[in-house]
């Protein structure tokens, strides 16, 4: 029987026929990224793989070659679902398919609480409307394909540090209204085949044992029929996951639900077998959901392929053209004309760097990669001359070593790996021959996922590879970072010692250590031969003596560049800018800064990025800066530059897209996702992000984002929703047009809000047209937001001078409030204005509808 085969399979009978045991192996996972097959009677095991920007599928080191599309912050700043969901159907349910994976594990929809979160590159946006509209989009664009989405992290998941003990504290309308909104508009537009728990505790209760969040509210209010899994050692218990129904622990290593400790709780009345076959009934039918949804995965051969098409490419970088916000276009700077432009300053430390995502679980190894100033040179031709200049370095930890090492004088790049057993006299000391040998081309190993068969509990890694300086003879900095210990030789001369004595790092999701540095002197054109030796046993640390075996999550990483003088390097892009008609300047984070695991401490940009940036606009008046940031970072310059762009992480076309929206090919639509404040002490949860004795309160309750700005008239740097474009737009004619306002049920309530837009300008452009719904005032006095974004559309391809309506609708959802007191929603009675609008702080227009009495209701 083919493994397809189960798609026709009768679960109730399944179930009938599934033995205990069986039914406790299925509601665990086997290894990392599978689940338990029962090959009795035809249950098939299914892969699942990290997303949410791409498919990695099942290995972190040495992985398929994949495409990456840009981040979430940059798919909500399109506010264009449509795309989304095209990009969802064609290019990540594709990638699924060719990883074998039958599940993605995204898309996230975690709310951008702070800028400081340090996943918040993963999530669409500050706001639950965008954030719910654009992930249902992305779930539906998927599941279309038979490839199930894993909605994450459920619920407040909102910052990493501390991210598996802290306790959020959520008042009920702050719960409702903002950070579970999102998931339930998901629910209700798209369905998510399964949903996954958060790390976090929720009101005291952590989500994978949740039983409000996972069964109340998910389940019996929402009507969600499908799974609901851990994060990955996110379970913290056996029967209390088992009863609060969550139905999959992952991964399947270091587990709770193990035959043992279940017949154990069994026993002692702590869980019924009839608990158990509960939890693996919504097993297998999300196993039958994917058996139907992509049968050719369950009966292919498991092996994981890369493939690229030139329609894929084009639209991968499409998208990441159309999520590119334009912040400021002084004089017209932009679009460059290559005609009027004879020389080009490309400076900045990220010109040159292949940022496509940030760290963690949602990175990729990327298929191609085209950089910034890739993209842009390519675009401006040969007729244009470019000048580079690095000006100053912004890596947190020493960048990559994958495109310097050469394992052979041929120039193969990379470098050579040999794993080696230990010996059982003396568990510390390698033998001498070689398990298993490879070449590898990355200098960043998690090994967890790339460890040979055989070895000791302790065991042993060498990795070899040549330096080559191209250029000149210099002095390099090597970086060593260990989930473990490992020594850096350079030419036999020990460089790194990060094995005698370590500092605790966040690395390697926690794990690892601080990068540790050395220097040597290197010569043009010599080989120098580079040698890290690795073992698997942590170090002893201030505070910390425990000389661990890592059983998994092993980690080693070589970083590594040449030595410059600062203040030259800033000099000498002072200098490029002063010839160039235009400088454009590269800068912002990366995926060390913004990462799984640790959430940041500062809105600033890295060491003297600012600086860099204020001297290049002394220097020259035609100056625009590209900024590449998975959240909002402090811009002090930003009124001394003549042009900016907010580029997000834009995945493999990053440099392509950057040069389509400079030269004009692409005329920006995009807004923004979130609100970039002026400083870190202006954001809503200032003072109250982060963990304090175990505790993260959401103080700022409603207020999250723009509202928070907003309703205290504090200046942002760059409001939620704003965006500008290469032509103008102005709005007329608001419209309320047919209403049912009036009636008992709540489903019965639309609204339909109409605007004129008309373009001004001299190009064809689109505009987004927000609607904010202002609520009445509590009948308690409560404190609430003076308005909130219900509703938006786009106005596509507008010609000079063409005017069209633009019509946005409006439902229960855009008029309620969550009720405690009654535990429903409600529509209270009073006048409510609909509020058309450019960004959060531009009101364009504003009419008043007005509801006779309250409506309540429950459910989507």
């Amino acid at each position: 029987m083919a493994p397809s085969d189960f798609a026709n399979a009768d679960i109730d009978a399944l179930l009938e026929q599934l033995t205990h045991d069986e039914a406790v192996a299925l509601i665990a996972g086997v290894g990392f990224w599978h689940t338990a097959p029962i090959p009795r009677l035809g249950v098939p095991q299914i892969k699942v793989s990290d997303g949410p920007n791409g498919v990695r599928g099942e290995r972190f080191f040495m992985g398929t070659p994949a495409k990456t599309i840009p981040c979430a912050t940059a798919l909500g700043a399109t506010w264009n679902p449509a795309l989304v969901q095209e990009v969802g159907a064609r290019i990540l349910a594709v990638e699924s398919k060719l990883r074998a994976a039958s599940a993605l594990l995204g898309p996230t929809v975690n709310i951008q609480r702070s800028p400081l979160g340090g996943r918040s590159f993963e999530s669409f946006s500050e706001d639950p409307h965008l954030s719910g509209t654009i992930c249902a989009a992305y779930i539906n664009g998927v599941q279309s394909e038979g490839i199930a989405c894993t909605i994450k992290h459920f619920v407040c998941n909102d910052q990493e540090n501390d991210r598996m003990g802290y306790n959020v504290i959520v008042s009920p309308r702050a719960l409702r209204e903002v950070y579970l909104m999102p998931f339930m508009i998901a629910q209700r537009d798209a369905k998510p085949w399964a949903y996954m728990t958060a790390y976090n505790r929720i009101n005291g209760i952590h989500g994978s044992e949740n039983e409000e969040i996972i069964t109340d509210i998910l389940r019996k209010d929402w009507g969600h029929d499908g799974l609901v899994m851990s994060d990955w050692f996110g379970t913290y218990s056996l029967d209390e996951s088992i009863k609060a129904g969550l139905d999959l622990e992952m991964p399947g290593e270091r587990k709770w639900r193990t035959q043992n400790l279940v017949e154990r709780a069994v026993t002692a009345h702590k869980l019924t077998p009839a608990d158990v076959k509960a939890r693996a009934r919504e097993v297998l039918k999300f196993l039958q959901k994917c058996a139907k949804g992509a049968p050719e995965i369950l009966d292919g051969d498991g092996s994981e392929k890369s493939h690229d098409t030139p329609e894929e490419i084009a639209l991968v970088r499409h998208l990441a053209a159309s999520s590119i916000v334009l912040l400021r276009n002084e004089g017209g700077v932009l679009p460059l004309d290559k005609s009027k432009v004879k020389k080009v300053a490309i400076i900045g430390p990220n010109a040159k760097e292949r940022i496509i995502n940030g760290g963690g679980s949602a990175s990729l190894r990327a298929a191609y990669v085209v950089s910034p100033y890739e993209g842009i040179v390519n675009a401006l031709g040969k007729d244009v001359e470019v000048i580079y200049a690095e000006g100053t370095r912004s890596f947190k930890n020493l960048p990559s070593l994958d495109f310097e090492l050469t394992t052979t004088p041929s120039g193969k790049r990379g470098w050579h790996l040999s794993w080696f057993t230990h010996s059982a006299s003396d568990p510390m000391q390698p033998l001498p021959d070689a398990v298993r040998e490879m070449d590898v081309d990355e200098t960043y190993a998690l090994l967890s996922d790339a460890k040979t068969d055989g070895l000791t509990e302790r065991w042993s890694l060498r990795l070899r590879g040549f330096l080559v300086p191209r250029e000149r003879d210099c002095e390099f900095e090597f970086g060593l970072t260990v989930a473990g210990r490992a020594k850096l030789f350079v030419d036999g001369q020990l460089v790194i010692d990060n094995w005698t004595r370590q500092r605790r790092g966040t690395s390697f999701f926690n794990r690892g250590s601080e990068e540790e540095r050395g220097r040597v002197q290197v010569k043009k054109g010599v080989a120098h031969e580079v040698v890290v030796e690795f073992m698997n046993v942590r170090a002893p640390a201030d505070g910390d003596e425990d000389e661990l075996v890592l059983v998994d999550g092993s980690a080693v990483r070589l970083g590594g560049a040449v030595v410059v003088d600062a203040e030259k390097e800033m000099e000498a892009a002072e200098k490029a800018a002063r010839e160039a008609d235009v400088a454009i300047v590269v800068v912002g984070l990366n995926s060390d800064w913004e990462t799984e695991g640790e959430d940041r401490t500062t809105l600033a940009l890295p060491a003297r990025t600012d600086e860099l940036v204020s001297r290049i606009a002394a220097a020259n008046g035609r100056t625009i800066v590209v900024n590449q940031s998975g959240s909002a970072v402090e811009m002090p310059w930003a009124e001394q530059v003549a042009g900016l762009l907010q580029a997000w992480y834009l995945g493999n076309n990053a440099g392509d897209a950057i040069a389509d929206v400079l030269l004009g090919n692409v005329n920006p639509s995009a807004r923004l996702s979130l609100t970039f404040p002026r400083r870190l002490q202006d954001t809503p949860s200032y003072n109250q992000f982060g963990s304090f004795s175990g505790s993260v309160i959401y103080g700022e309750d409603l207020f999250v984002g723009y509202k928070h700005f907003v309703d205290r008239a504090l200046p942002s740097r760059f409001p939620f929703g704003f965006g500008f474009s290469y032509t103008t737009f102005d709005y007329s004619d608001l419209r309320l047009g047919q209403q049912s306002l009036r009636s008992a049920s709540a489903s019965d309530i639309s609204l339909m809000a109409t605007v004129r837009v008309k373009n001004t300008g001299s190009r064809v452009g689109t505009e987004v047209v927000q609607v904010y719904v202002a609520p009445p005032r509590h009948p308690l006095g409560e404190a609430q937001p003076s308005r909130t974004l219900r509703g938006f559309t786009r106005v596509e391809d507008l010609k000079p001078g063409e005017a069209r309506d633009a019509t946005v609708a409006l439902d229960k959802y855009a008029f309620s409030s969550w009720a405690p007191e009654h535990n429903a929603w409600i529509v209270r009675k009073g006048t409510y204005g609909v509020v058309v609008a450019a960004h959060a702080e531009d009101v364009k227009l504003r009419a008043d509808v007005a509801f006779e009495k309250d409506v309540l209701w429950t459910g989507l």
